[in-house]
């Protein structure tokens, strides 16, 4: 087999789950052999996650989770794809605002959470804070680096073909610097998602982190804790496949060139 050919899409499958089985396997034993009652077998997690479904507790807290990315993420992507698109269009606006860009980037979504729930007390608003914070620097850092690389001679022609400055940033520049923007909110979702997890185990009473919050607090269930975080990045998978089927779409990958 060649190990530089592209998997056919059986392998795609089959390679994965055989990992993932293997995984399980490991998990049992390991569970079996050191005889331990704090980490619970994958039966155990299985009869966990069968009861948050008969419940209707898991549906409710994935769509509390992403509610909040939904609404955190869009208002993210609203304000910083405009302004991202502005610095970059703006050389010298950039450079004024970028040093109090890189001081904000940095601080982790995390440590805000004091201050969020000064001002936004504990409940949804926190919680959106939070994701908003996470996700908004990523994506004016793409937006920027992505109209700052699109090539020069794109620009000249369509000064040629008579573009005004918003023409020429909406119809030409945006498009061309669309797969790196693609890029960059893919990123921003996976902060995101892992902000309101952080959050919610704080902030709120509903969503997957306080389930797991919740599941340890609430008679050390460990195996509703497990099956928690299996959901968790379950649906942080689903996400990230969702990105990338769009980055696959033709109109958008032209951008990347060769």
């Amino acid at each position: 087999m060649n190990p530089l050919a592209e998997p056919n899409k059986w392998e795609r499958l089959l390679w994965p789950m055989l990992a993932s089985a293997l995984l399980l396997v490991l998990w049992h034993y390991a569970v079996l052999w050191s005889g331990t009652k704090v980490l619970p077998s994958p039966l155990q997690v299985e009869r966990g996650m069968l009861e948050l479904l008969y419940k209707n507790v898991l549906w409710q807290d994935i769509g509390s989770s992403l509610r909040r990315v939904a609404i955190g993420f869009g208002a993210a992507t609203a304000l910083g794809i405009p302004l991202g698109l502005i610095l970059g269009w703006y050389p010298a606006a950039n450079q004024i605002v970028n040093p109090v860009m890189q001081i904000l980037r940095p601080i982790s979504p995390i440590a805000w959470i004091p201050v969020a729930i000064i001002l936004f007390g504990v409940g949804d608003n926190a919680a959106v804070f939070l994701i908003f914070l996470g996700a908004f620097f990523p994506i004016v850092v793409a937006c920027v680096n992505g109209v700052s690389n699109v090539p020069l001679f794109y620009r000249r022609a369509g000064r040629n073909f008579g573009l005004m400055p918003a023409q020429l940033l909406t119809r030409v520049v945006f498009p061309a610097a669309l797969p790196q923007i693609i890029i960059g909110l893919r990123m921003a979702l996976g902060i995101a998602w892992l902000v309101v997890v952080a959050a919610e185990m704080v902030a709120v009473d509903s969503g997957l982190g306080y389930l797991v919050i919740d599941a340890r607090n609430s008679g050390k269930r460990y195996d509703l804790v497990v099956a928690a975080m299996i959901t968790i990045g379950v649906v942080g998978l689903a996400l990230d496949s969702g990105f990338r089927r769009l980055e696959a779409i033709k109109s958008i990958r032209w951008g990347f060139g060769k």
